[in-house]
């Protein structure tokens, strides 16, 4: 039976159709008559076009073609055949699918619309299920122990996928710049840190977890190995403090032509699957954070009578404890780098306040009811404006006015279109509720220590962040008396540092 199949147009006239392609009717040139010309002859000159196209379709086929009903060659292009899916799989479909919902901090994400070679191959990275390697001809696994399984499985191809990735970066990334001299190799030691003691560490685990497997695919124990292998994860300290310090450099060489176009080309590459050079420097956190989750999962599908309950549980306490030192490192690293980048105009600036400052709450730029930029940084003890500027080629930010102790300071959240903004050509003709948004105030409770400060976020979300952290460190400085020696308590947690500042858009307001 032939590849193409003849159908019946309205006309009666027979078409050829090829099943290899969708179906669809054949594309007519459209007749142009006007309301004169009678009913028949434009029914004469729509059977002209269509016999006229169906001789066009009959002369490009050859004539020896077969052909068959469209309604049984639909039927036989339709089904395809397909291998059995069997209910292993299925559960270990879902259960992927559910872990992977689950993962926090998860960098991988390729996004739906893009449809390329690059994006299809990251695919096959992740789509092997556990359910593909194990021999089913053994004993059946109950429901519980598939879903330990798979989450075992998830976690030693994560190992797998982290130490390809941090060779990728290597070799794509650091190599090719001190190379051709795009940075120089200080430059790149301070954005790359320790990253090439990483991969042995995580090959290490990724090769233990192998030998744990028996020939149908299974592990028994893997709680004695993560508790083995687990304190290693402290090197992450030093990696994770010089983060914030790594992330500032590279986005000041961004500004750099060669340096951005550099990244730009890898980025559109297809190793780096669409992803910057920071998203594949952020991995490990990334990867860190994960072994919590992963090891309750472990746990959740392991009964409490079997052997690696216990280990698994005393596991989870390890990381859990190794992940909240180096949170609490690499806050005081970053409270550390910003400090001493702050630069004072004249005496009095809230200096020594700042130095007893063990935490940085948060920061980000904002912008005034004047349209300046000011970036502004909220310590654990005061609140800090400030004006980014450059001294020898490194970024420094001038404190603005007269820095706020927060047992002094008072915040008031704004209404929209409350504020009224200096007046400019362009915004005479805006109305003034589409410009006064999403802003808040803050000032001194006793107004003679300095002015108030109107300040606006680039949204809603944005403020409402803002605001929150905000009232949140006046309160506990109000309560703990501001006293720096209490501040170490202060919880903190290894945020994500592609998201470190709370950023405002680049469109300018006109200053008045």
């Amino acid at each position: 039976m032939g590849p193409n199949a003849r159908t019946m147009d309205v006309s009666g006239k027979s078409e050829v159709v090829d099943e290899g392609d969708v179906w669809a009717p054949v594309q007519r040139e459209r007749s142009y008559t006007t309301g004169s010309l009678s009913e028949s002859s434009g029914l004469k000159r729509r059977n002209q076009g269509e016999r006229a196209a169906a001789q066009v379709t009959e002369e490009k086929e050859p004539r020896n073609k077969r052909v068959r009903p469209v309604a049984k060659t639909l039927s036989a292009t339709s089904t395809p055949q397909q291998g059995k899916v069997t209910p292993l799989k299925k559960l270990s479909l879902s259960i992927q699918r559910s872990i992977g919902c689950r993962n926090e901090n998860r960098l991988f994400s390729f996004s739906p619309r893009t449809r390329s070679r690059d994006s299809g191959s990251a695919k096959k990275r992740s789509s092997k299920l556990w359910s593909e390697t194990y021999d089913s001809a053994g004993e059946e696994l109950s429901a519980r122990e598939v879903k330990r399984q798979e989450v075992i499985f998830e976690l030693m191809q994560g190992e797998r996928m982290l130490v390809e990735d941090l060779h990728l970066v290597k070799k794509n990334y650091y190599e090719p710049m001190l190379k051709l001299s795009i940075m120089t190799q200080d430059e790149l030691n301070q954005i790359f840190g320790i990253l090439d003691t990483l991969p042995p560490l995580h090959q290490d685990l990724f090769d233990r977890l192998v030998k744990l497997r028996h020939e149908d695919g299974t592990v028994d124990q893997m709680g004695p190995t993560m508790l083995d292998w687990l304190p290693q994860l402290h090197t992450y300290k030093t990696y994770c403090c010089n983060q914030v310090a790594a992330k500032a450099l590279l986005d000041h060489k961004r500004r750099n032509p060669a340096v951005h176009n550099f990244l730009q080309l890898c980025q559109e590459s297809a190793f780096s699957r669409k992803l910057d050079v920071w998203s594949f420097l952020d991995l490990p956190r990334s990867r860190l954070v994960k072994y919590p989750l992963l090891l309750k999962e472990v746990l959740k599908h392991t009964v409490a009578e079997h052997p690696d309950h216990a280990t698994l549980s005393q596991a989870l306490s390890v990381i859990q404890a190794i992940i909240s030192v180096i949170n609490g490192k690499a806050g005081e690293a970053e409270c550390e780098y910003y400090r001493k980048r702050l630069c004072y105009l004249y005496e009095n600036q809230g200096e020594e306040e700042v130095t007893r400052s063990r935490l940085l709450l948060c920061h980000g730029e904002l912008k005034n009811n004047k349209g300046q930029r000011l970036h502004v940084f909220l310590f654990e003890t005061i609140l800090v404006l400030t004006r980014l500027v450059t001294h020898n080629d490194q970024p420094e930010f001038q404190v603005y006015r007269q820095p706020i102790p927060l047992p002094e300071l008072v915040l008031e959240e704004l209404s929209d279109g409350e504020v009224r903004v200096g007046g400019s050509i362009r915004g005479a003709f805006t109305a003034a509720n589409e410009r006064a948004k999403n802003y808040f105030r803050v000032s001194f409770r006793d107004r003679s220590r300095g002015q108030s400060h109107t300040l606006q976020a680039n949204d809603s979300f944005n403020k409402q962040q803002w605001v929150t952290c905000i009232r949140n460190a006046v309160v506990a400085s109000r309560e703990q008396g501001a006293s720096p020696a209490t501040s170490q308590d202060t919880p903190c947690t290894l945020i994500n540092l592609s998201d470190l500042s709370l950023n405002c858009h680049e469109d300018k307001m006109e200053d008045g």
